[in-house]
């Protein structure tokens, strides 16, 4: 039995999108490439809707959160409309480190907090920082420095801006390491790619459509890490990317964990759009 699938998009380039519709196609779905903001859409009459490449929704979230729980109400939404809302603001990394998953020491600076980042306790002269927005994508609104002074300005316009600042220590490992993000399909292991850092210049890259990557093989320990961070997950997944970095002691640590509109790198990874098809087939 053929089902109709909107692949939840954006008015712009994503190339997991023309990887993975030709592979839905044979597995009898007929899938419908569909703006999450085109007010024309008729959401009803789709079996589900796969949120994908969403990538304009970051200075719309408020509007995004409404749609999904709306949609939510109307047909399947994958992955659910309280998993987009939680997932993103980044501060539901304080929920996950709560529930001991190890990330990136990070300071917290809110509308009522000091926004002078010297004043936290990790702060290191001499060491260098990243300060960023919890909404955010593609690093903007993210620097790097080692001036206290550039660092609090820097949270001072995130903070006035209505959102939650996030001050982390600049990991040197992710430029010799790279980010390696775990996807996960269904809640199975599907491939990992190591993910070129954004930040190995000192600026803030602007979105692209994907940044560099290859594949490898995760370690035991990011792998524990991983397994970790999603067992926190009450609801169903359809997908998951995981994004760990390693700490200067070696131990691996979550950077993000991506559950909205994460790019899945299909391209470098033979097999991973029929896992992935399967798995939206499975749940179905």
């Amino acid at each position: 039995m053929r089902v109709k699938i909107a692949y939840v998009t954006y008015d712009g380039p994503d190339d997991d999108r023309e990887v993975v519709l030709p592979y839905w196609r044979e597995a009898g779905i007929d899938g419908a490439a569909v703006s999450w903001d085109d007010p024309s859409a008729d959401w009803a009459s789709f079996d589900a809707a796969v949120v994908r490449s969403t990538w304009n929704y970051v200075d719309r979230r408020q509007e995004f959160v409404d749609w999904a729980h709306r949609v939510g109400r109307l047909t399947r939404l994958l992955n659910p409309a309280s998993v987009l809302e939680r997932n993103t603001d980044k501060t539901y990394l304080r929920d996950l480190e709560a529930g001991g998953v190890p990330i990136v020491p990070t300071h917290w600076v809110g509308p009522d907090d000091d926004t002078d980042v010297s004043s936290w306790a990790g702060w290191r002269p001499g060491e260098e920082y990243v300060v960023k927005p919890s909404v955010s994508a593609g690093a903007r609104d993210t620097i790097r420095t080692g001036d206290a002074a550039e660092a609090t300005r820097q949270a001072e316009m995130i903070v006035a801006t209505g959102k939650v600042a996030m001050v982390q220590p600049y990991l040197r490992m992710v430029e010799e390491e790279g980010e390696l993000s775990l996807l996960y399909f269904g809640g199975r292991f599907s491939h990992a790619v190591r993910r070129t850092a954004m930040l190995a210049d000192g600026t803030a890259a602007p979105r692209a459509n994907h940044v560099g990557a290859d594949l490898r093989d995760p370690a035991p320990d990011q792998v524990a890490v991983a397994e970790k961070t999603l067992g926190e997950i009450p609801e169903t997944l359809l997908y998951a990317r995981v994004d760990l970095v390693r700490l200067p002691d070696g131990t691996p640590a979550l950077m993000e964990l991506e559950l909205t509109e994460p790019y899945f790198y299909l391209a470098f990874a033979p097999g991973s759009p029929e896992r992935f098809t399967k798995a939206l087939r499975d749940l179905l």
